[in-house]
């Protein structure tokens, strides 16, 4: 029997997304702002609801291509609040239109969103080493640093939980309990205290 991570069991569509995409390093600016959209789109809710949601959010973000999100207008917000297939929070839409304006400004300062990102963890995955998903932190001084940071920019939906969901989910920490056999796949060590 394959262990995984506490959180991953039941619905199919939740393992894959644990076995396949969470804690795998992400350097894609498309898919590094999707995830930014999605972890922000989740607070309040479950992960499972957006994992359902995200190919609907694809479709109406024009599959996360942070040039054409930026040049949203209020009639494009207006349909979008509109849409049932997406979570219909006029904050959370505004905020994807105000990220991707963000991120456009993060990608002309930096070279690209991913460089801005992986800064907080000096460009490398941080291997950790959780015996429990009770034992994960909520936020941690990077993510808190990054909130900080992309706050100063103008990013919205951006507090410290959030940016540590998103760190994790793109691979800049490896959250993967030791016991998961994701963890070492991932480079955590299985003799990790």
């Amino acid at each position: 029997m394959i262990e995984r991570c506490e959180w991953a069991s039941g619905d199919p569509l939740y393992i894959a997304y644990h076995d396949e995409e969470w804690g795998v390093p992400v350097h894609d600016d498309r898919r590094l702002f999707e995830m930014l959209v999605l972890e922000g789109a989740q607070a309040g809710l479950s992960w499972l609801t957006i994992l359902r949601k995200r190919p609907a959010y694809r479709l109406a973000f024009d599959d996360f291509v942070i040039e054409c999100v930026a040049r949203y207008d209020e009639q494009r917000i207006e349909a979008l609040l509109s849409n049932p297939a997406i979570v219909r929070n006029r904050r959370k839409i505004e905020a994807a239109v105000h990220n991707a304006r963000a991120a456009l400004e993060v990608q002309a300062q930096f070279g690209s969103l991913d460089a801005y990102l992986w800064q907080f963890v000096e460009g490398r995955p941080q291997q950790n080493a959780w015996r429990t998903v009770a034992d994960l932190p909520a936020e941690t001084p990077e993510s808190r640093a990054m909130s900080r940071d992309m706050r100063q920019r103008g990013f919205r939906f951006v507090g410290p939980t959030i940016c540590y969901a998103l760190m994790q989910s793109v691979g800049m920490v490896n959250d993967h309990i030791v016991g998961c056999f994701r963890h070492r796949q991932l480079g955590g060590s299985a003799g990790a205290c």
